[in-house]
């Protein structure tokens, strides 16, 4: 989604109580007075001073996207993405090394689009966001290091953000400011996982459940390429799937044994077992000399992965009592997922709440709108001099500073 560009520093857009800032008409705060909440003021006439909306670059490093996004007040300004995914494919999967190397090259030509696409300046930025975790060491260090410079060199606040409380930000770049409470389900190439969120950036994210081994994304990924699809497999899948019968194959669906008081697993998640059994459906056709219904297989397998999420999620909105569901990652791009939880959330009386595709997969905006929120929360930036990253991070808050000591 893209709007129009909202004024920077030359505007009162923004509602006072976001700053603590003294009216005194006529008066500049200098920069670090109010070093967690005030970024600039402005003269508003007989009214004093308020604070203009700021504006918060985000960039997003942890895999094979390079991203860069702008967020102003809530509203998406500028959404930029460079991936290598071509450069990897040939390998079948994503090669650290060679998604670091893109990453270098790649980051300044995106920062640079971005600032075009929101028709600013690099010093009208207010705010730097990126991702300090989790995902790949050499990914993230690029990203990271990219920021820290940005950030120096025009002496604004920078912030670390959880990758995965960027996925669950970027539906509000769509749908508006989540409700409280809602139930959010991440689902993505690396990660799934089950979450009770109140208010992302002020309180802490309780974990409902999560893959116990592989994620969705990851079985698409492995069973796509025993089926001789191409990568990366949850497209490929996706695709496949569109020719076939979803009931052709009775694949298994994972801990969906009974409700949660009496399964401690009700709402984990294992597609390991799910991808065996793909897999030895499809070597079964070939040790027999048969021709591998693909169709069939991917149409089976995504309705198995499908049936998963949604029922596990839709259980969790009605044990807590929540009347919303947000879906988001990557594979909430998928079709089918889409199509079943619509289905399932408007049996039950749930609102489901879906990025568009383009803020499903990863990205810069949903880093900056995480940082936006956190800079209108009056948040604490990161020490500038000592912020790293930690590319195993669990998600328990939205920021992540870990630092060097």
């Amino acid at each position: 989604m893209r709007v129009g560009l909202m004024a920077a520093r030359d505007a009162s857009v923004a509602s006072a109580d976001w700053y603590p800032l003294p009216s005194v008409l006529g008066t500049v705060v200098p920069r670090g007075q109010y070093p967690y909440c005030e970024l600039f003021a402005i003269r508003v006439g007989c009214a004093g001073l308020m604070a203009a909306s700021p504006v918060v670059l985000g960039i997003e490093s942890s895999c094979d996207e390079t991203g860069a996004g702008i967020v102003q007040g809530g509203r998406l300004l500028a959404h930029v993405v460079a991936s290598s995914m071509d450069e990897h494919a040939r390998f079948g999967g994503v090669v650290p090394e060679i998604a670091a190397r893109a990453h270098l090259h790649a980051f300044n030509p995106v920062v640079h689009r971005a600032l075009d696409q929101a028709g600013l300046r690099a010093d009208q930025l207010d705010a730097v966001a990126v991702t300090t975790g989790p995902g790949l060491s050499g990914a993230l260090q690029v990203g990271l290091a990219g920021a820290k410079t940005l950030a120096y060199a025009l002496d604004v606040p920078l912030y670390g953000v959880h990758h995965l409380a960027g996925h669950v930000a970027a539906d509000t770049l769509e749908h508006g400011p989540l409700p409280e409470p809602c139930v959010v389900l991440v689902v993505s190439g690396g990660h799934t996982s089950l979450l009770l969120v109140r208010d992302l950036v002020r309180e802490p994210i309780l974990h409902l459940g999560e893959t116990l081994d592989d994620a969705a994304g990851e079985c698409f990924d492995k069973v796509a390429r025993v089926f001789g699809l191409p990568y990366p497999g949850g497209p490929a899948i996706d695709r496949a799937a569109r020719g076939g019968n979803p009931k052709a194959v009775t694949f298994p669906r994972p801990l969906t044994g009974g409700p949660r008081g009496q399964d401690p697993y009700a709402y984990s998640f294992s597609f390991s077992g799910l991808k065996t059994a793909a897999a030895r459906w499809a070597e079964g056709h070939r040790q027999r000399g048969e021709r591998l219904p693909v169709a069939d297989g991917a149409a089976s397998l995504q309705e198995a992965v499908a049936d998963v999420l949604t029922r596990k999620a839709v259980a969790a909105c009605t044990e807590y009592d929540v009347k919303t569901l947000v879906v988001v990652g990557g594979v909430a791009a998928n079709s089918r997922v889409r199509a079943l939880a619509e289905r399932r959330c408007a049996s039950a009386g749930i609102e489901l709440r879906v990025p568009p595709m383009t803020l499903c997969t990863d990205n810069g905006a949903m880093i900056a709108a995480v940082g936006d929120l956190l800079v209108r929360a009056g948040a604490e930036p990161a020490p500038r001099h000592g912020l790293t990253i930690d590319p195993s991070a669990p998600l328990e808050y939205a920021t992540l500073h870990p630092t060097v000591h």
